[in-house]
């Protein structure tokens, strides 16, 4: 049996320790980002102005098909080929956080690779079944 005074000392140097470790938590923060205004949606043709502008800030031709955007308070910041290819980012904008999200939904919309046909498989059944 430990004595009660020992645990006390024992709990009290407890409690330094976890209020010494909150301190230093606290005296890092992350960097906080702002996903709150961020609209992701394909392209449509009123876009075609900004998407122009952006591709001439980024120093690079408008590419061909279409292309996910992300918007900030209704102006494109960044815009991803569906096709594939390298993003148009605006250079005067904080856009980092957003390339992973644009590279997610652009997955989500590309066409799904083909399926095996499975007609073989369901006819044999088929054919099992009419045979029972």
């Amino acid at each position: 049996m430990i004595h009660p005074e020992f645990m006390k000392i024992l709990a009290a140097e407890h409690v330094k320790e976890l209020r010494r470790d909150a301190r230093v938590v606290r005296a890092a923060p992350r960097p906080v980002v702002d996903t709150q205004d961020v609209e992701l949606r394909l392209c449509r043709i009123g876009d075609d102005p900004q998407l122009e502008r952006l591709a001439a800030l980024a120093e690079r031709p408008m590419p061909h098909g279409r292309l996910v955007i992300a918007a900030t308070g209704g102006q494109i910041v960044a815009a991803l080929p569906l096709a594939g290819g390298p993003a148009l980012r605006d250079p005067f904008a904080r856009t980092a956080h957003l390339m992973p999200l644009l590279e997610l939904r652009a997955a989500q919309l590309r066409d799904p690779e083909p399926r095996p046909w499975f007609l073989p498989r369901y006819v044999s059944q088929m054919r099992g079944s009419i045979h029972a």
